[in-house]
């Protein structure tokens, strides 16, 4: 196990200077128990104040040019780099994440800040010259120019709290917009960290951003309904984002939110490949994630022998050590969460479904008492019925529900009848099925033959319904915070 942290983050960072208040909020050790950390917690004076400050720049931040603000976030990266053991410490402990899987994380956060400098030198530096092309526009000719959309709130989940705070504040600072970083509050402390990194970077100017870690209901009201906020990313849950909705009125809403997974397996499927991908997709970190394959739909023909194939490849998936290398699976980030995957196991049992594996709180052996409810086995659910809640609600834990369908318009029926339609994945070796069905089901990308996954941000991801507003990605998130402006000469 490695060794314990004892540094305690100073929390509010306000217009470039570290604030104190009488907010404290400890962060739970998801490896060894106990505090790992505080951070100083921001109540309505900080926000409001670093609101202020994120306006006050603005003016500043337009004079900035694409060099400037491309080298901040070089340096940013570099400065993740220099902090990446400490960084993948504090991911492993405050997000309860086993130790590979953090240090990637922290790799793709510095990775997506120099991106996102390549990024916003391409499209910033080419702008656009346009003439008329109408009788009545005849002889116009106009300059089309980016500039930044403003200020911009970042709201960032528990479940990638340094990468996704990567993928929207890299983006921000590189379209020359001002930042305030609102960090889940299970999680603060690696964007604590990435704030000390940003304080450290060489001429950015006091106010360019802002990091306000505290409690969603005591400042997420005053943040998120503020004019002077002129865009706003957030990625967390569904219920949470509809809130910020309809708090933060006329904004540039930018919103990845919940996922409930399906993938449609076919009869003609690689089933090793379906295996793989279902297993990996169900049960990395938890299944904590926004695309984890949460709901699997077989052919009626070949739901017993996918069955049979998951429950020897999920035997290979325990609960370890989070600092052992070869850990693949850790507790979930609270008892509250463990709970509710529990309550969604419990309900699909009980009205009919088979459990073929877990089902039951279980931790290592070596756990602490105190963290030993917060794991839930990996857990195999066969026969599903379709009115079971876990076909239809986002469950963000160890479970592969698996379910069956007669023919295509029987799955996308069960597919497009949950109002979460963030990501899907298809299994089959028809072509023109796999394209079909892709351009059919409502989801904001497809995968075929493999689990959803989003990388670096290269492509864009973000969903449809109650799963999101906009996409994701770092040219996505690049032309979201940067408006045009249209000079007619």
């Amino acid at each position: 196990m490695g060794t314990k942290s004892k540094r305690t983050k100073r929390g509010v960072y306000v217009d470039g200077s570290w604030l104190e208040t009488d907010e404290n909020l400890p962060v739970t050790d998801l490896a060894a128990g106990g505090t790992f950390a505080r951070v100083t917690g921001a109540g309505p004076a900080e926000a409001r104040a670093a609101l202020a400050a994120a306006d006050a720049v603005k003016p500043e931040l337009r004079r900035t040019s694409v060099v400037e603000r491309a080298t901040w976030c070089e340096a940013i990266a570099e400065g993740i780099r220099e902090q990446s053991a400490e960084l993948g410490e504090t991911i492993v402990r405050e997000a309860g994440k086993p130790i590979s899987s953090a240090r990637s994380e922290v790799r793709s956060a510095a990775e997506r800040f120099d991106r996102a400098a390549e990024e916003a030198r391409l499209l910033v530096s080419n702008g656009e010259f346009r003439e008329g092309s109408t009788s009545s526009h005849e002889g116009w000719t106009a300059i089309v120019k980016h500039e930044p959309v403003g200020a911009v709130l970042c709201i960032t989940p528990y479940n990638y709290p340094l990468a996704t705070t990567a993928l929207q504040v890299a983006p921000a600072l590189a379209c020359g917009n001002s930042v305030l970083l609102k960090p889940a509050s299970k999680t603060p402390i690696s964007a604590a960290i990435l704030a000390d990194v940003i304080d450290g970077v060489d001429r950015i100017p006091d106010g360019t951003f802002n990091f306000v870690p505290g409690a969603s209901s005591k400042i997420g009201d005053v943040l998120a309904g503020d004019d002077r906020i002129d865009a706003i990313a957030m990625t967390g849950s569904s219920g949470a984002g509809n809130r910020v909705a309809r708090e933060s009125g006329m904004v540039n809403l930018h919103m990845e939110l919940g996922g409930n997974v399906p993938a449609v397996v076919f009869d003609d499927a690689d089933l090793g490949t379906v295996v793989d991908s279902c297993t990996k997709g169900a049960l990395k970190y938890a299944g904590q994630r926004c695309s984890a394959i949460s709901r699997i739909l077989v052919h009626e023909s070949i739901h017993d022998d996918v069955i049979d194939r998951m429950d020897a490849a999920m035997a290979d998936w325990q609960a370890g050590p989070l600092f052992d290398s070869e850990t693949t699976l850790g507790p979930l980030i609270s008892e509250g969460q463990a709970d509710w995957v529990e309550t969604l196991i419990t309900d699909a049992l009980e009205r009919g479904a088979d459990l073929v594996r877990g089902g039951e709180r279980g931790a290592p052996t070596d756990v602490p008492d105190e963290l030993r409810t917060h794991y839930v086995e990996p857990t195999l659910l066969a026969n599903v019925p379709r009115e079971a809640r876990i076909i239809d609600e986002e469950q963000f834990g160890p479970v592969a529900a698996v379910t069956t369908f007669g023919d295509e318009s029987d799955a996308l029926e069960i597919v497009n009848g949950s109002d979460l339609a963030l990501d899907a994945a298809v299994f089959t070796s028809d072509y023109e099925r796999a394209i079909e069905l892709a351009d059919r089901i409502d989801a904001g990308a497809v995968r075929i033959n493999g689990a959803p996954s989003h990388g670096l941000g290269d492509i864009p991801f973000g969903g449809n319904k109650d799963s999101g507003i906009g996409r994701e990605g770092l040219d996505s998130s690049i032309h979201a915070f940067l408006r045009t402006k249209s000079i007619v000469l």
